[in-house]
């Protein structure tokens, strides 16, 4: 009987310590999510509000003549099919996102549109919040027109006769492999077909090669990302991993980089009409086909023509 009472013994202390262990990972959980939702709500508070009244068309005239300079000469930026924007109007363009946290086609695409169109017709950029939190970098955004990427606030452009600039994409499509960088990923993402239908607004597609050029992106690090709980605390999906000027290894991209001075080709499509397209009703499944896969043969196309890495 001595024996039984010491098993006794032993399995109480053991449901004691498991009950002991359980609780403190909820206390350790709870610690976590406690930190998560500070850093989040830290960097909400860094996103100033939206206001389409910041961009400053004096600014962008200012500086968008030696931008370009810039960008034709380090990016060699070749334009194609500026003409299939509309004249006048709201209009939502839609692009593959390129190059990393440094995207050379962004600034490419707005100063085209800028030479094109005058700095007065209204344009605005979708960006990443974790863009728009940066001291400095987006104030300077915000006077070119660039806004926090929310569906209200996209709307409410369209709405003012805006042409607004979006890519779907995001964080994912940006940070895909370099060796991808003929592939349009949008992962799914249908926002934009639901803003273009509800605002009746004729979608731009638009393309481009090269920028992904710009610096060595070796893998996403999505499930680094997860890992680190970053979707909660940065709304990132991804922590890549790249070979990037000054770094060298570069984890997150975060500082940005230096990029390469690789050939960006931007190119955009013709029009197309939601509505006309689809009929009565909006299907997400065939008009996110659709869009895909006309930005898809035109990125194929413009990838065949290119000859050599960085060079073009």
């Amino acid at each position: 009987m001595p024996g039984a009472r010491v098993k006794s013994m032993d399995t109480g202390t053991r449901k004691t310590m498991a009950c002991g262990i359980d609780r403190l990972g909820r206390m350790a959980s709870r610690s976590v999510d406690g930190i998560i939702d500070w850093v989040a709500g830290e960097v909400r508070s860094l996103v100033p509000a939206a206001d389409l009244g910041d961009r400053d068309p004096e600014f962008i005239s200012g500086t968008a003549g030696p931008a370009w300079l810039l960008v034709r000469t380090y990016f060699r930026a070749e334009v194609r099919g500026i003409d299939n924007i509309p004249g006048d109007g709201p209009v939502l363009l839609v692009g593959n996102h390129s190059g990393g946290n440094v995207s050379p086609e962004v600034l490419i695409s707005s100063l085209a549109f800028v030479r094109r169109f005058g700095p007065h017709r209204p344009f605005y950029q979708l960006a990443h919040n974790l863009v728009m939190a940066y001291p400095f970098v987006g104030t300077f955004l915000r006077r070119l027109g660039t806004v926090a990427a929310e569906p209200a606030i996209a709307a409410a452009a369209l709405r003012a006769g805006a042409a607004v600039l979006v890519y779907p994409g995001g964080d994912w499509e940006v940070h895909r492999p370099t060796w991808e960088e003929d592939r349009v990923e949008f992962n799914g993402r249908t926002g934009f077909l639901r803003l273009a239908w509800a605002e009746r607004v004729p979608i731009v597609p638009m393309v481009n090669i090269g920028a992904q050029e710009s610096e060595l992106i070796l893998a996403r690090g999505d499930r680094l990302a997860r890992a680190l709980r970053l979707d909660k605390m940065l709304r990132l999906k991804v922590f890549p991993i790249s070979l990037a000027l000054p770094w060298g290894l570069d984890i997150g991209d975060l500082a940005g980089h230096i990029p390469l001075p690789a050939k960006v080709v931007v190119e955009f499509l013709p029009p197309i009409d939601l509505h006309a397209l689809l009929g009565p009703e909006l299907d997400i499944d065939r008009g996110y086909r659709h869009i895909t896969g006309v930005m898809q043969d035109a990125l194929t196309r413009l990838a065949a023509e290119r000859r050599f890495p960085i060079l073009g």
